[in-house]
């Protein structure tokens, strides 16, 4: 296990009380907390570097474009992508997976395609291969799951033809918990023609990614689900498709020469950057990427399968708690969604929260998958660095108050 206790010390937010109680939480999933050493890096750049990047030779605007761009290399190494020209900032994952279905997929994709993505997908790797599918006339397949909510290859060959264009799959279920094969799953895109973009959401704040290794084409992940700033987010592509690709917004940065009919375009990345770029978020980004590295990707992916792993023994020994996704905590990440018989998640979060307990309740951007799960809406506790045994000591206590409260109601 982490030391917890010195890592909680960073995080400023988590010194406080609510409702009367030391807070405890457990909602990672949705967006991690902040350490000072992340806010202390934004603060100074708008103390002393606030400036726009690119445009100006002065001495601040020389200093932050410098920051800017060594965000965007620490990034590179991150992920190690093989150039910084497939590295390019978005508000976010979904930004990414849209600039993806907007620019490649309109261009690629025709009437009679196949996109294939999974029941598993948040919203966001499911809404833009509808529109993409409704533009173009391709037909939008899903890779069915195993009872477990886990994915087999034999499925995935079964479900990939020779007229699938795009394959599309999360990382990690923000759901499940499942860790999928992206790897396995890449190759078999490969063999098809496909390409194979890469919800990597949950993936990138647990686990130490290598976009060579796993040979995804895309891959989007977000900063303010690895102790990074809001309003931040990656896309990664390889560069020869980056290059291929058109924008998908234009006005000022993202241009190389304007003329009053046409226009022509930077070049890789910064052609799909239009706008004052998103300055403070990437020097957060890049606080924040050093902060989980100082700790270490694998301990930090070792921690929370064993956190997990606590969570569900403990868990499963209250009466009519039902667990969702791989029940193999090898196989799943630091989440557990669940629902407790007879009280509705929000009730159950509603309870938590009055003991200083945060989790998520609702359907969590899924309802196909809930639809699948047969559950309207579940709860959800997900744990990050800063969590450890005596956080899930308090949520298990906290669930048997809310069953024998909402017992001795009804």
């Amino acid at each position: 296990m982490l030391n917890t206790k010195e890592i909680r010390s960073y995080f400023p937010i988590l010194n406080q009380e609510v409702n009367g109680h030391p807070l405890v939480y457990l909602d990672s999933g949705a967006t991690s907390q902040k350490p000072i050493q992340v806010i202390e890096a934004i603060k100074k750049y708008y103390e002393f570097d606030n400036s726009n990047v690119h445009r100006g030779v002065h001495t601040l605007g020389n200093r932050a474009t410098e920051s800017y761009e060594g965000a965007r290399e620490k990034v590179r190494e991150f992920i190690n992508a093989k150039s910084t020209k497939e590295i390019i900032f978005t508000r976010g994952t979904t930004t990414g997976i849209n600039t993806v279905a907007k620019s490649y997929g309109l261009a690629n994709v025709k009437e009679g395609d196949e996109i294939v993505i999974t029941y598993m997908e948040h919203h966001s790797n499911i809404i833009p291969w509808q529109q993409l599918a409704k533009e173009t006339g391709a037909t939008l397949k899903y890779i069915d799951l195993e009872e477990d909510g886990t994915l087999s290859l034999e499925k995935v060959r079964e479900t990939i033809t020779e007229k699938t264009k795009i394959v599309s799959v999360v990382y990690v279920s923000n759901v499940l918990g499942t860790m999928n094969p992206i790897k396995e799953i890449t190759k078999i895109a490969h063999e098809h023609g496909a390409v194979m973009v890469v919800d990597g959401a949950q993936a990138a704040p647990h686990l130490k990614l290598d976009v060579q290794d796993l040979d995804c084409d895309f891959l989007a992940f977000s900063g303010h689900k690895m102790c990074g700033p809001t309003g931040i987010g990656v896309l990664y592509g390889k560069e020869a498709l980056l290059d291929a690709m058109e924008p998908i917004e234009f006005g000022g940065e993202m241009i190389d020469f304007v003329g009053l009919q046409e226009s022509t375009w930077k070049e890789l990345p910064w052609k799909f950057e239009g706008g004052t770029p998103i300055i403070a978020g990437a020097i957060g980004l890049a606080a924040a990427i050093d902060f989980l590295e100082e700790i270490g990707l694998s301990k930090i992916e070792k921690h929370e399968h064993e956190l997990a792993a606590y969570a569900m023994d403990k868990m499963s020994t209250i009466e009519g708690l039902t667990i969702y996704g791989p029940q193999d905590p090898s196989k799943r990440a630091g989440i557990v969604t669940f629902n407790l018989d007879e009280v509705h998640p929000h009730d159950v979060a509603t309870v938590l929260d009055m003991n200083g307990i945060a989790i998520r309740a609702g359907h969590h951007c899924a309802q196909p998958l809930m639809k699948w799960l047969k559950a309207t809406a579940t709860a959800r506790a997900s744990f990050y660095v800063y969590n450890s045994e005596e956080d899930v000591d308090l949520l298990v206590a906290g669930l048997r108050t809310a069953k024998e409260y909402f017992g001795d109601v009804f």
